[in-house]
């Protein structure tokens, strides 16, 4: 295939297509064919509406389940006739092919049973979504599954997914290399928004492992992953609305999201940029299909940009106390030089394995210390990064409390390990009857439940599970956790 590509790009180049085209260009356009009609079937035009008028209708988003946005049914307007509510029901209509939306981009089939990839910008703060998919009646309204603004990615959940649809065939955008030739199947200007037909554009991998343009503020740690040099770059220019369109590759598979968000921030190019289907993003994708949220990992080091360079890693400026890399045994001036095999050169791969890792995971970090190589398995805390989430499934609460990792709140010094009691106590449970008081005046970590230790929330769910009762070793998160109150409390 390759040698076919070069072959009729040289004679692109040199003028020779005539009317009758050469073998090799007639088979690279049967592929191009093949190609496009196995993938546009499962690439979706994304119609949003961030309208507060669903609400004032009584069809607006449920605000007890983060994401449901439910359907709308303007037949139930019918007796409004044809005065101006009338007309408000029929703009506020996504389903209908003459609605023209107010916000668009694309989206790709992930699964059989309805769900729909998409950037996350794409559905910030909307009030209603429509999807529509080519051919006939094959559109739907549809629920944010799960949503996360640092990855900067969203799955969505057709209420009517269409019985034929078909999940687009991934393949690996990890393995993507520079001049690779690439597919783009996309909704530009949201031109696929009344039929769903997407539209085909082709060129080549431009790089890979870029940063999205615009401001980056480098001295911040926890970055959008866009900020990271994780993208793939193409020459196939992606306008407004072909965010969350399907990169493929000569083989047909999906290797990559794009995003437009260069135009959006403003950033001029003549091609564009896809988040890769590598192991990381493949790994958070399954997280959102499942409707949770995507928990970054966090070591508990600084690395000042400033700070001093070595040929073979990256230096740690500081240890956190109370954290991973200290528990672990991790010190000030060591070297880091790989985590989970993965060489680590600067301090933006040093942040992205650790962050793609994910809370609660063991990573292997090898280090060099005075000189000699160590290696320490550190169990990886929560980042707390600011960034917008949308999770419609989370863990139930036990006896009315939930509870998070220690490092998502600031902690007076080196607090004990364990999970810390989230704020929102269910009112009248037992919890909050026993602890209410209690957390009023000071954040209360687990550090044990029935005598066992729980150094995630994972394991403080999963010991808890179909127990009629517990027993909870309570401390305050404070500087010296021996002079803080303990208290042993049984639930229920």
């Amino acid at each position: 295939m390759a040698r076919l590509l070069i072959a009729l790009l040289l004679l692109v180049c040199t003028g020779f297509l005539q009317a009758e085209p050469p073998p090799e260009a007639a088979a690279l356009q049967r592929t191009m064919h093949k190609i496009i009609d196995a993938a546009e079937p499962s690439v979706a035009t994304v119609l949003v509406s961030r309208s507060d008028k669903y609400a004032e209708l009584g069809e607006g988003p449920t605000a007890s389940v983060p994401g449901k946005l439910g359907m709308f049914s303007p037949q139930r307007f019918n007796q409004f006739g044809d005065g101006p509510r009338r007309e408000l029901v029929r703009r506020l209509d996504l389903a209908s092919p003459d609605t023209v939306p107010e916000a668009y981009g694309s989206g790709i089939a992930i699964d059989d049973r309805g769900l729909i990839l998409t950037n996350f910008h794409v559905i910030d703060r909307a009030t209603k979504i429509f999807v529509r998919l080519p051919g006939k009646n094959r559109g739907s309204y549809a629920d944010i599954l799960a949503a996360d603004g640092r990855s900067d990615l969203a799955v969505l959940k057709m209420l009517n997914p269409p019985p034929d649809l078909k999940a687009l065939k991934p393949g690996d955008g990890g393995k993507v290399r520079k001049g690779d030739w690439a597919i783009v199947l996309s909704n530009p200007f949201a031109t696929g928004f009344r039929d769903g037909s997407p539209s085909a554009s082709w060129g080549i991998v431009s790089n890979v492992r870029r940063r999205i343009p615009g401001p980056s503020d480098e001295v911040k740690r926890v970055k959008p992953l866009a900020q990271y040099a994780t993208l793939i770059q193409t020459d196939a220019r992606l306008n407004l609305g072909s965010s969350g369109g399907a990169l493929l590759n000569i083989e047909g598979e999906l290797v990559g999201l794009t995003s437009s968000l260069a135009a959006l921030t403003g950033g001029e190019t003549a091609g564009g940029y896809a988040i890769p289907f590598d192991v990381n993003v493949r790994k958070m994708i399954e997280i959102l299909k499942r409707g949770e949220e995507v928990e970054y990992g966090f070591l508990g080091v600084t690395v000042s940009p400033e700070g001093r360079m070595h040929p073979r890693g990256v230096v740690v400026g500081d240890v956190a106390p109370g954290l991973p890399a200290i528990r672990a045994g991790m010190r000030t001036d060591d070297v880091v030089t790989s985590i989970n095999g993965h060489p680590i050169r600067e301090q933006e791969d040093l942040f992205l394995n650790v962050s793609a890792a994910l809370a609660g995971s063991e990573v292997e970090i090898e280090i060099i210390r005075a000189g000699m190589p160590r290696t320490f398995k550190v169990r990886l805390a929560k980042s707390s990064h600011g960034e917008p989430i949308i999770a419609s499934s989370r863990p139930g609460p036990v006896f009315g409390l939930r509870v998070d990792f220690t490092s998502t709140l600031t902690l007076d010094g080196n607090p004990p390990e364990g999970v810390l009691i989230r704020s929102d106590l269910d009112a009248g449970s037992p919890a909050e009857k026993q602890l209410k008081e209690w957390a009023d005046r000071s954040r209360l970590i687990i550090v044990a439940i029935d005598g066992q230790p729980v150094p995630t929330p994972s394991e403080f769910y999963k010991l808890a599970a179909g127990k009629k009762s517990i027993t909870l070793d309570i401390v305050e998160a404070i500087r010296d956790p021996d002079a803080s109150r303990k208290r042993r409390i049984t639930l229920p």
